[in-house]
């Protein structure tokens, strides 16, 4: 039997800014920052860890970002995080540059309401909290 402790699940979202993509995150879901180097960031809960990875350079180039971004739908994964209040996670994405979609997109399933946003690169995140 190992004695070592079996890392954290996590997800990785690749950036072109990873210190403003972290700054996002760790504003509307409230993590905290791991560890940080030249090329990735890491935001971390007690049981979760969201790494903000630099798009390779080569890559980067080809890669636009618009204000408002476009907003990147067609992708085959989404991020589901929780927080404490789809509201203030609405109210600090706007004030970021990204998006949480209106109190009318909001839907319940399973013990939590959630709703989908969109981040500053276009990346789309859903946000969840608990419901009674």
């Amino acid at each position: 039997m190992s004695t070592q402790r079996k890392p954290k699940p996590s997800a990785v979202i690749f950036a072109k800014d990873i210190t403003a993509l972290a700054h996002f995150y760790a504003e509307v879901v409230g993590m905290k920052e791991a560890h940080r180097d030249k090329d990735h960031i890491v935001l971390d809960t007690d049981v979760f860890q969201l790494v903000i990875h630099g798009i390779p350079k080569k890559v980067a180039a080809q890669v636009q970002i618009t204000v408002p971004p476009q907003v990147r739908e067609n992708t085959p994964i989404k991020v589901c995080l929780p927080v404490d209040s789809i509201e203030q996670a609405r109210l600090r994405a706007a004030a970021l540059g990204g998006q949480v979609g209106a109190k009318g997109k909001e839907w319940e399933a399973r013990g939590f309401r959630a709703c989908d946003g969109f981040d500053p690169e276009g990346n789309v995140f859903q946000v969840r909290e608990g419901v009674a």
